[in-house]
């Protein structure tokens, strides 16, 4: 059932990065209590989130994000484990997984899409809950099986954990998000961008890679910086952070100093690598990253402190 729009969600797109946001009240007191749950689920408040695959279903002009009820979604429940996302606008929200070889269902209310594209149309509060519940279908069709001991597992707290079945083992196993870090380096008049080889003609966008074990951010953020375009970072700020559900990282935002500036494709993980002006990069050229992510809005606030004094 889709919901109205409030008036002041234009504007928060421009004070989240998208997909992020305290928009879903997680209530995670409430995960354990089975007979809060079994009310929450049978209750004319209860909202439900269709996954169909890695698909969320939204529908409209502009598109909002679709939230059915309870009876629209009784020949589903039952299928497959429910996941408590908490509450949504002050209702229980719960993700509702439908696998992909089922054709497509609720062609009536809209059309399962990309989260790649509803993070460029929905409001920041809907983008925030559907990332959220795609990310934790897609975690529980991963983890079928304990990583210890191969044993069943099956969803508890409300499905956001799991438990491995065999009892000589019984381990709890959580969501995992794999922490990346993402930096726009200057050297005051330049910032530093780079191309992957797959990547559009044209385009170029921040420096980034995962974070390794035993690594701070910092540490994390000289290592990439040097390792992919050898230029020596000094200081390095934090920016913003973003969910980036593609599967399940955390996008860790930066903002530093360049040390040096000679640029070498050390590691070869970027075909291209170089530095940018503020006027060159609002020529048209280079095609800036996409504006979902925060490494548009690195740039973009980087070419916007020209205008500080």
């Amino acid at each position: 059932m889709p919901n109205s729009r409030s008036g002041n969600r234009q504007t928060e797109l421009q004070d989240y990065n998208v997909f992020a946001g305290a928009f879903v009240d997680r209530s995670g007191e409430r995960r354990k209590d089975t007979d809060w749950l079994a009310e929450a689920i049978s209750s004319d408040d209860a909202r439900f989130v269709p996954v169909w695959g890695d698909l969320c279903l939204a529908g409209g002009e502009p598109p909002h994000a679709v939230l059915l009820e309870r009876g629209q979604v009784e020949a589903f429940v039952g299928e497959q484990e429910l996941i408590f996302l908490g509450l949504f606008r002050n209702q229980p929200a719960f993700a509702l997984a439908i696998h992909p070889d089922r054709a497509q269902p609720f062609r009536e209310f809209g059309e399962f899409q990309s989260l790649r594209f509803l993070g460029t149309q929905l409001p920041g509060d809907e983008a925030n809950l559907v990332a959220h519940a795609r990310a934790l279908v897609l975690w529980h069709a991963s983890q079928l099986y304990c990583g210890i001991c191969g044993s069943a597992a099956y969803p508890e707290a409300g499905g956001n954990s799991r438990r491995c079945s065999n009892t000589d083992c019984g381990r709890a196993i959580f969501p995992r998000t794999d922490p990346a870090i993402i930096v726009l380096v200057s050297d005051g008049e330049r910032c530093l961008l780079g191309r992957q080889e797959n990547w559009p003609e044209g385009r170029y966008s921040t420096i980034a890679g995962f974070v390794e074990p035993g690594e701070s951010l910092e540490d994390s953020v000289r290592r990439e910086v040097f390792e992919e375009t050898n230029v020596r970072v000094g200081s390095v700020r934090y920016h913003s952070s973003q969910p980036w559900p593609f599967p399940s990282s955390l996008m860790l935002g930066f903002v530093a100093e360049a040390a040096s500036t000679e640029i070498r494709l050390n590691d070869g993980e970027l075909e291209d690598a170089r530095w940018f002006t503020r006027d060159e990069l609002r020529s048209g050229f280079p095609r800036l990253p996409f504006r979902i992510s925060i490494a548009r809005r690195l740039v973009d606030h980087w070419i916007d402190l020209d205008n500080t004094d």
